[in-house]
């Protein structure tokens, strides 16, 4: 079942955010643009080398609009720990949520039952609350940041221009498409 359209389901858990411990709610989501990444475990090894992505491209998230959260089944505690421990998470500044109860993971699609493991999962979640973008891979399959900028970029266009839609590879500034009768199989 897609969750595309789909809003936030309703969840309260406890995070690590820049020395702190932090409450996260599907409140959090509202009102500006969110991307949620989740993934298998702390003290991994794809895990922070996708993390550490995430986190250079925090700057042109946040300069965008969007909020970065991450999720795992870890508790908020383990997310500390691994941040004090490692260069690579240690430059982590976005919120890491923990989500030990699982509740997060099943409301998103992502928690492997067998392995009580969230899959690589990248949600872009618009002001509204409403999931525009899914993505999940493969554990052994890490992801590119620079593509979930480009997809909040097409997403807040779309959401902007009201009857146009962005094409395969589109960047900011390029030509979009209106839908209309005179397109149909011309394109």
């Amino acid at each position: 079942m897609s969750l595309i359209g789909k809003e936030v389901l309703p969840f309260n858990a406890s995070a690590y955010r820049n020395g702190n411990f932090v409450e996260v709610s599907e409140a959090d989501f509202k009102g500006k643009w969110s991307v949620v990444c989740f993934y298998p475990a702390d003290f991994t090894f794809v895990c922070p080398t996708e993390l550490e992505d995430l986190q250079n491209q925090y700057e042109t998230l946040k300069g965008l609009g969007v909020e970065v959260y991450s999720v795992s089944t870890d508790t908020h505690f383990t997310h500390k720990a691994w941040h004090d421990t490692s260069d690579t998470i240690g430059k982590i500044t976005y919120t890491m949520i923990g989500d030990p109860s699982h509740i997060i993971s099943r409301n998103f699609d992502v928690l492997g039952e067998a392995t009580g493991l969230a899959d690589r999962g990248t949600f872009v979640i618009d002001p509204d609350g409403v999931i525009q973008s899914v993505e999940v891979n493969a554990g052994g399959i890490g992801r590119d940041a620079s593509v979930v900028v480009s997809k909040i970029k097409a997403a807040q266009y779309v959401r902007n221009h009201p009857g146009e839609v962005c094409p395969a590879k589109w960047q900011e500034g390029g030509t979009t498409l209106k839908p209309s009768l005179d397109l149909v199989g011309k394109i």
